[in-house]
């Protein structure tokens, strides 16, 4: 892919520059999509099992694919799906440890990483253990990257930071599907959130609160 991978872009100071905002939620937007399409348009659906930064290509207009189908598993229904522990550290999904069987919500987990890291810079391992209620939403942002308050970043960046809070749940039967992340990106629902003011005192909590009324 012209572009290369995503971990090399965003571990590089002058080429992490070059993905702004709006690139980088149409970035989150094209996996979800992909994700999405593996587990709900596929039948029988696959699970990729190592989604990673270094996994996601972007072409020369930075639109990004899902490669490397290495460790791909193909879910039949009515089968266990136990395997072996497979993947990438940091990625995935805490369940592995101890339950060791491949389910889409696997995916899910990584995808949340995968959007907390494009959003925050570096791969978020230790945002992730201090991750707290109080933390304001743009200490979780690349502070590379400017924060221009205009219309697409205030409506979109708050809303991609709660879908991948979401998809983190250690809990996999509380994260969402990619196909309701998919959607939930495709279509972001506006957040009450209108000037710069607004943004920078807005809190986890906040944006959880908004999210449920």
């Amino acid at each position: 892919m012209e572009t290369g991978s995503l971990g090399t872009i965003l571990k590089s100071e002058e080429r992490a520059m070059e993905l702004d905002w709006v690139k980088r939620v149409n970035i989150i937007r094209d996996i979800a999509q992909a994700l999405s399409y593996l587990h709900h348009d596929c039948a029988p659906l696959i699970v990729h099992r190592d989604i990673t930064s270094n996994n996601i290509l972007l072409d020369e207009e930075y639109k990004a694919c899902v490669s490397d189908f290495g460790i791909s598993r193909l879910l039949e229904p009515n089968s266990s799906h136990w395997s072996m522990l497979a993947g990438t550290r940091g990625y995935m999904a805490p369940e592995l440890a101890y339950v060791m069987r491949v389910t889409e919500k696997c995916d899910v987990y990584s995808f949340g990483v995968i959007a907390l890291e494009v959003m925050h810079g570096i791969h978020p391992g230790d945002l992730i253990k201090s991750l707290s209620l109080s933390m304001l939403v743009k200490d979780i942002l690349d502070p590379r990257i400017p924060l221009h308050m205009v219309d697409p970043f205030i409506k979109e960046v708050p809303g991609v930071i709660l879908i991948a809070l979401q998809c983190i749940d250690t809990n996999p039967q509380s994260r969402p599907t990619m196909e309701q992340v998919s959607q939930r990106l495709t279509y972001p629902k506006s957040l009450p959130i209108s000037n710069v003011h607004g943004f920078h005192s807005l809190t986890l909590d906040h944006l959880m609160n908004i999210e449920h009324t």
